[in-house]
């Protein structure tokens, strides 16, 4: 079944719909570009991250923009690349923000990178939740090209197959699975609770799977029935790196549609009220027992 029809037949509205399927494209085409992209240099720039652009960064951004714009449901798009919110179109209803290259430095060794996208309904989104996410969905760009998109009624996989979203798996599910991926390690050397994190999953045998990047990590995660993505705050960012809008909350309202759970080390990422646009947040994600677990363990985020 193509995106669409499936996406009609979960009683999607049409206009987000539609939406959905024009980020999808947009994935479609960053894929293709990533297939046979020879560029992995630095361009100059820096995104609002801080981090040095590549060449795909500023592409990726350009093919998700050049979608959007011509959307006529979107009303505001943000990304990661992007200096600030662009107002599309006044009469649009959706609000989107995108990771278009999530984990492009991994890139140029052939590691799997992905898009992350999240809509709201409405122009506004400053002083909501995450909670109001109506959609939000991820492409992984790896051995095969997948999507995986949720309206809230579950979390579905699309594949690229002969340059179409064809629907491979329904109602994925997170439970209990002994993997661990820990982000910005480095936080160790500052944060004695982050280290004896790291040291108990190893003493409990759990399995090492990190990537270095989010979106493969979290696909993982949703295909193995569990697991658990961390990545704290330090002392000179007590947030921590990961984006609120364009990563953490809608990775976080996919991982509580397949089952599981996601906090900041004090309450669940959806429920962090959004004050800005460039918000961070730590993130601890994965099966509900292991993201309980996680907190209980360490005072993470205190």
């Amino acid at each position: 079944m193509d995106l669409f029809t499936f996406l009609a037949s979960k009683k999607t509205p049409v206009d987000l719909g539609e939406l959905i399927v024009s980020l999808a494209d947009a994935c479609r085409l960053i894929a293709k570009e990533l297939r046979e992209a020879t560029d992995s240099k630095h361009v100059g720039t820096v995104n609002l991250s801080g981090e040095e652009q590549i060449a795909m960064d500023v592409r990726a951004d350009a093919i998700v923009g050049e979608h959007m714009r011509a959307c006529q449901y979107v009303a505001a798009l943000g990304g990661e690349e992007m200096a600030e919110v662009e107002v599309v179109n006044q009469d649009g209803r959706y609000s989107v923000f995108c990771d278009p290259l999530d984990g492009s430095s991994l890139a140029d060794v052939n590691f799997s990178v992905g898009t992350i996208s999240g809509i709201f309904e409405g122009k506004e989104v400053i002083g909501r939740t995450g909670r109001s996410l109506a959609a939000a969905l991820f492409a992984v760009y790896g051995p095969k090209t997948t999507l995986l998109v949720t309206v809230k009624n579950g979390v579905h996989e699309f594949m690229l197959i002969k340059d179409e979203w064809t629907l491979i798996n329904e109602n994925l599910r997170v439970k209990d699975a002994k993997y661990f991926a820990p982000g910005n390690l480095r936080a160790c050397a500052e944060r004695p609770d982050y280290l004896e994190l790291v040291n108990k999953y190893i003493m409990e045998k759990y399995t090492l799977r990190y990537s270095g990047g989010m979106t493969p990590d979290i696909n993982h995660i949703l295909h193995k029935g569990g697991g658990i993505f961390m990545y704290p705050g330090t002392p000179n960012m007590p947030d921590g790196k990961l984006r609120l809008l364009f990563e953490c909350a809608p990775m976080s309202l996919i991982m509580e549609e397949a089952g599981g759970a996601s906090s900041n080390g004090k309450i669940p990422v959806l429920d962090v009220k959004i004050n800005n646009y460039e918000q961070r947040t730590p993130i601890f994600i994965g099966g509900k027992s292991e993201v309980q677990k996680c907190v209980d363990w360490c005072m993470l985020g205190a």
